[in-house]
C-alpha cells in the first residue's frame, strides 16, 4: 500500500513556535504530516477567553477544524503556582500582561514568590490537549507534572517559565534538561503521548 496514501495529515493550532517543535519532537515517529500556521492562508487568529484549560484547547482545535476542514490539535497550558492560590493559571501565557514575554512572565512571579519559604513553593504544570477529528468528533487527554519553583532561574534550554521550574524528585530545571530528558516527564510529554496512543487506535482501525 502507498504510505502516502494512507498518511494523515493534522494541522497545530498554535503559532508558538516553541510548542510546534516540542510537539513534532513528541509525535515524530507517528506517519502523518503536521501542518503549521504558515501552512495555509486561512489561518485564524484565535482569542483564548475562555476559563479553563480545557475549553480553550477545544475551542482552538474546533475553529481551526472549522476553517480549514482538516483535522486538528490544540493544547492549553497552565503553571498552577499554591502560593499564588493557582495563578497564574490558565493566565500564564499572559501573566504580565497581554503581549508579555517569557522573562517578564517569569520576572512578575518571582517577584511575587520573593518572601515564600521552601515549603510554600509547590507548583504543578498542566496541560490539555484537544484533538478534533475529521468528523468533528472531539477528544481531550490531560497531562501533569508537579514540582516546585525556585527562587532564582536556572538552565538555558526550554521556554516559559521552564528555567524556574523544579520538577519533583529531580535536581535539574526543565531548562536544563536536555529535550530527550524534559519529555519523558513533562506535562506536555504526558499528554501528546496519550494523543499519540489514540491517534495510532485511530489510524489502525481505519486500515
Amino acid at each position: 500500500m502507498d504510505k502516502k496514501k494512507t498518511q494523515k495529515t493534522i494541522i497545530l493550532a498554535t503559532k508558538n513556535l516553541d510548542k510546534i517543535r516540542e510537539i513534532r519532537q513528541l509525535l515524530t515517529d507517528l506517519p502523518i504530516t503536521i501542518l503549521i500556521y504558515k501552512d495555509v492562508r486561512c489561518f485564524p487568529d484565535i482569542v483564548e477567553d475562555k476559563d479553563t484549560l480545557e475549553d480553550n484547547a477545544i475551542k482552538k482545535a474546533l475553529e481551526l477544524r472549522k476553517v480549514t476542514g482538516l483535522p486538528s490539535l490544540a493544547d492549553d497550558t497552565g503553571l498552577f503556582v499554591d502560593y499564588l492560590n493557582g495563578e497564574p493559571g490558565v493566565y500564564s501565557s499572559r501573566f504580565a500582561g497581554k503581549n508579555a514575554s517569557y522573562v517578564h512572565n517569569r520576572q512578575k512571579l518571582l517577584s511575587l514568590m520573593k518572601n515564600a519559604k521552601n515549603q510554600e513553593r509547590s507548583a504543578y504544570f498542566k496541560t490539555v490537549v484537544a484533538y478534533v477529528d475529521e468528523y468533528g468528533k472531539v477528544y481531550t487527554v490531560t497531562g501533569i507534572c508537579e514540582g516546585n519553583i525556585i527562587d532564582k532561574e536556572r538552565g538555558t534550554k526550554g521556554f516559559g517559565y521552564d528555567s524556574i521550574f523544579l520538577p519533583k524528585g529531580m535536581n535539574k530545571t526543565f531548562a536544563e534538561l536536555s529535550d530527550e530528558e524534559k519529555n519523558k516527564i513533562s506535562h506536555r510529554g504526558i499528554a501528546f503521548r496519550k494523543i499519540k496512543k489514540l491517534l495510532k487506535v485511530r489510524m489502525k482501525n481505519k486500515q
